[in-house]
């Protein structure tokens, strides 16, 4: 099998559920899944623990599977979104991801006092958010730090770029207070639904017969999405579907009714193998930074 397999693990949000959300994902590495994504809705109310956190908590308890959590652009303040995912890059040396959340409903937007948007603003709200959080993680240059002791200057300020940029609810002043991710970018997953396909790593989409993933998935293509998963909603049985899909898309996120059996059916196929980076697992290149590049210090 050729397909990069992800995984959805919904468990966690609860305290009491977070060392199993850790056994199940050390498990999925295990059996070599590529990724784990970890759904969230921005609902207040009671004990719980968002993804970003969820993900974190990860980051040193597995050591090769990447992790990606869901952030609402709807209801998590841009500059604070790239951050919070940056350093989840640094805390997993490489292995982070972000599955872009567009929560739009009364219920969630409450928590944040916000109306939600018609469907032109909330297009333009998701390609201004992972717009301005791949310029936020290209304003430190790969060499931006330096740690010079004896002179004592931490960071060259001629490689660390202020981004100024104006979107239609916000608006972003300055570099990020983190070095750049030591993926260069993470890897942004979205829904083909969204209307931003070209600005995504991974376009994901539904998995209804074959011929229609299929015409999704070229249309995902075309639109500029490096690779395309299929968002498998645990069907059975598992082995027939993959091998159909196999060559329609790049990969699969399985949402598995039972876990531990697919996980241990996955433990016995062949898949890519997980390297240093997800990006390198997926075969993605690193991408160079835009303000090293064309030497402009905001865009």
């Amino acid at each position: 099998m050729t397909l990069h397999v992800a995984l959805e693990l919904g468990g966690g949000r609860d305290p009491a559920d977070i060392e199993a959300l850790a056994r199940a994902a050390a498990a999925a590495e295990e059996a070599g899944v590529a990724l784990v994504t970890l759904a969230d809705e921005p609902i207040g109310g009671g004990a719980r623990i968002e993804a970003g956190v969820r993900a974190a908590f990860l980051a040193r308890r597995t050591a090769r599977i990447g992790l990606a959590p869901q952030l609402h652009v709807t209801a998590t303040e841009p500059f604070h979104l790239a951050t919070q995912l940056a350093s989840l890059d640094h805390a997993s040396l490489g292995r982070a991801a972000w599955v872009v959340g567009a929560a739009n409903t009364e219920e969630a937007l409450a928590t944040i006092g916000r109306a939600p948007l018609d469907a032109a603003g909330l297009r333009r709200e998701v390609d201004d958010v992972i717009d301005v959080a791949r310029r936020l993680w290209d304003s430190w240059e790969d060499d931006a730090v330096i740690r010079d002791v004896p002179s004592g200057r931490f960071l060259d300020r001629d490689r660390v770029h202020h981004v100024n940029f104006e979107g239609a609810t916000f608006s972003i002043a300055g570099p990020l207070i983190t070095p750049r991710p030591p993926q260069g970018q993470l890897v942004v997953l979205g829904a083909d639904t969204l209307g931003v396909t070209g600005r995504l790593d991974v376009a994901l989409v539904g998995d209804g017969p074959i011929d229609e993933v299929r015409r999704r998935a070229e249309l995902a293509r075309a639109e500029g999405a490096p690779l395309v998963f299929a968002d498998v909603a645990g069907p059975r049985p598992l082995p027939e579907l993959l091998a159909a899909l196999d060559g329609v898309v790049d990969g699969v996120r399985l949402h598995p009714a039972a876990p531990d059996d697919d996980l241990a059916w996955l433990s016995t196929v062949d898949k890519p193998p997980l390297r240093a980076t997800l990006r390198e697992t997926l075969g993605l290149p690193r991408p160079e930074n835009r303000y090293a590049t064309t030497g402009r210090e905001t865009a």
